[in-house]
């Protein structure tokens, strides 16, 4: 049974282009701190399968975030969302069932508004969760604290310094890929690996040393 890292975080959230400004904050504010975010879609293996990529990336990391924002349909005819509650619940099974390694993996659950969630998955009812209201600041703020509060990181910078120090790293992504002859559809199709080594470059380079 893989050995879940110290360090990693697993990340079950929206990939889509209406997510992507919670999803950077929540990124970086990852590799702030210290970890290692894994995400299904950071890797493209046609002969992988992805469920068997998910279990292998949750099997591989201590420590998970959820966000529930996403679930619910926006128009008629729209079906649930419902990859990331089945992913929180193999998270659950892997501490349950996973062996004595897993039982002290630790989790964070967003959500976007109080309570949305309970009209697709009540069996959570009584869990923590956490709520951000789709505003990117308060993302970074509901994660920072839960580093310092759950996981137990010392010495943690405030929530506002490390957006801040998120909003210096996008212009100088931008501006530096810009430079390079990026277009629009260039940052668009990027691969979150790149997008995530260049993160852990520029943090380790300008921040963390």
């Amino acid at each position: 049974m893989a050995r879940a890292s110290q360090r990693n975080v697993f990340l079950n959230c929206p990939f889509d282009e209406n997510y992507i400004e919670l999803l950077r904050p929540l990124l970086f504010t990852v590799v702030r701190l210290g970890f290692n975010p894994t995400i299904a879609n950071e890797r493209s293996d046609s002969g992988e399968l992805r469920l068997d990529k998910i279990l292998k990336l949750i099997r591989g990391a201590k420590f998970s975030i959820h966000d529930l924002s996403r679930i619910q349909a926006k128009k008629s005819g729209e079906f649930y969302r419902l990859n990331m509650p089945f992913e929180l619940g193999l998270e659950f099974g892997c501490r349950r069932f996973g062996g004595r390694k897993h039982q002290s993996k630790k989790t964070l659950v967003l959500g976007s508004k109080e309570y949305a969630y309970m009209k697709a998955i009540s069996d959570i009812a009584g869990i923590d969760i956490q709520y951000h209201r789709d505003n990117p600041i308060e993302l970074v703020l509901s994660v920072r604290n839960w580093f310092s509060g759950t996981v137990g990181v010392k010495s943690a910078p405030s929530g506002s310094v490390i957006w801040s120090q998120f909003m210096d790293f996008m212009v100088y992504f931008n501006d530096e890929h810009k430079r390079k002859g990026f277009k629009r559809a260039d940052f668009k199709t990027m691969s979150m690996a790149e997008y995530l080594r260049f993160m852990k470059r520029w943090v380790k380079r300008q921040v963390t040393g």
